[in-house]
C-alpha cells in the first residue's frame, strides 16, 4: 500500500482551544506523520502522511477536533506522499 498525503485548512473556532495538541494526539494515536501549525488568519493548517484509509479517519477527526473547537469547513487536498517524514510535530 503505497503512501499518500492529506494537507488541510481547517476554519473556525479552532486556536486558543488546544486543537494543535489534540490533532497531534490523534495523528500519533492512528501513527501518522506531518505537522500541525497556526495561521495568522485563526485558522489551523496540518499535513498528514500514511495510508489512504487512516488519513480519511483523520479528516473525518478534523472536522470536529476537540470538544471545545467549532469547526466551520475543512479545505482539503489529496496527494502521493514521496518522502514522509518519520513523526507527527508542532510548528
Amino acid at each position: 500500500m503505497s503512501a499518500r498525503r492529506l494537507h488541510v485548512v481547517i476554519h473556525g473556532r479552532v486556536q486558543g482551544v488546544g486543537f494543535r495538541w489534540a490533532t497531534q494526539a490523534e495523528a500519533k494515536r492512528l501513527g501518522l506523520s506531518g505537522w500541525v501549525r497556526n495561521l495568522s488568519n485563526g485558522d489551523v493548517e496540518a499535513e498528514f502522511h500514511g495510508d489512504e484509509q487512516t488519513l480519511r479517519n483523520m479528516r473525518h477527526w478534523c472536522g470536529h477536533g476537540p470538544s471545545i473547537a467549532r469547526v466551520d469547513s475543512v479545505e482539503e487536498t489529496w496527494d502521493d506522499s514521496d518522502d514522509p517524514p518519520n513523526s507527527f510535530r508542532i510548528r
